[in-house]
């Protein structure tokens, strides 16, 4: 029966069935398509934000101002979080010699600029004694450090020993990472303890270092000298510009 039934339709009638089901699949293609375009560009921007999000805050939530105050000293004691020694992992350089051979002046010309509390002389003594050290290269890869004296390097392992909180005569903070020297090791410090403005896992880009061989607490007394450094592989002028963007 519904064979004979379809013979009897007529042929244009046919005709007219198909084209309109071709035109409507047609169109359900193109709307599908559309569809798919706008889910496949919302999920790439949503990615792409959170990629970039992730990259800026170093795994915390934590928006520009935020990082600033940070940097500043301003924070809660429970926002701090313990590191890894691979933190600081790189080859570095100290930037005491930029200060002595006049490459630092213009960070110093610029402090006077703005902080307006010390003349660039003033300021010149103040970080002779802050960057002083005869430590000019310090090259740190998994739990070894390697301390650069006279172009010689003495390497030793170090364990982590926790963090210590300082609060300074402004009011602001600071954090020092400490670690310890695992075993006996001539010619290397017994107790290290690093400050880079940070107080949770991040990667240094550069960093304030205090070492000794009397016990953690002495070297958390220490105000007046911080041996600083910054990657080898910089410039004295990159170093300078460094220090000016902060």
């Amino acid at each position: 029966m519904k064979k004979e039934l379809i013979k009897s339709i007529p042929v244009f009638f046919l005709l007219v069935l198909i084209l309109t089901g071709c035109q409507e699949k047609g169109d359900l293609t193109v709307e599908n398509a559309s569809s798919a375009s706008e889910l496949t560009s919302s999920d790439s921007n949503s990615e792409s934000a959170e990629s970039t999000n992730h990259t800026h805050h170093h795994d915390h939530d934590h928006n520009d101002e935020k990082e600033k105050e940070i940097y500043s000293g301003i924070f809660e004691d429970d926002e701090v979080e313990d590191r890894e020694l691979s933190d600081w992992e790189g080859d570095w350089q100290s930037v005491y010699p930029y200060l002595l051979d006049g490459t630092l002046d213009e960070v110093l010309l610029k402090k006077v600029e703005t902080k307006k509390d010390k003349t660039f002389e003033e300021y010149k003594e103040y970080y002779k004694v802050g960057y002083e050290t005869d430590i000019e290269r310090i090259n740190i890869k998994d739990n070894m450090m390697t301390f650069y004296k006279n172009g010689e390097g003495k390497s030793a392992e170090y364990k982590y020993h926790g963090y210590e909180i300082l609060t300074y005569e402004s009011g602001n903070k600071g954090v020092r990472y400490l670690f310890d020297l695992v075993g006996e090791v001539d010619g290397v410090p017994k107790y290290v303890q690093f400050s880079d403005h940070s107080i949770y896992p991040t990667k240094a880009e550069h960093y304030h270092i205090y070492f000794g061989d009397e016990d953690q607490d002495t070297l958390l007394n220490e105000l007046d000298n911080w041996p600083t450094y910054y990657f080898s592989i910089l410039s004295g002028v990159e170093i300078a510009e460094e220090m000016n963007a902060h």
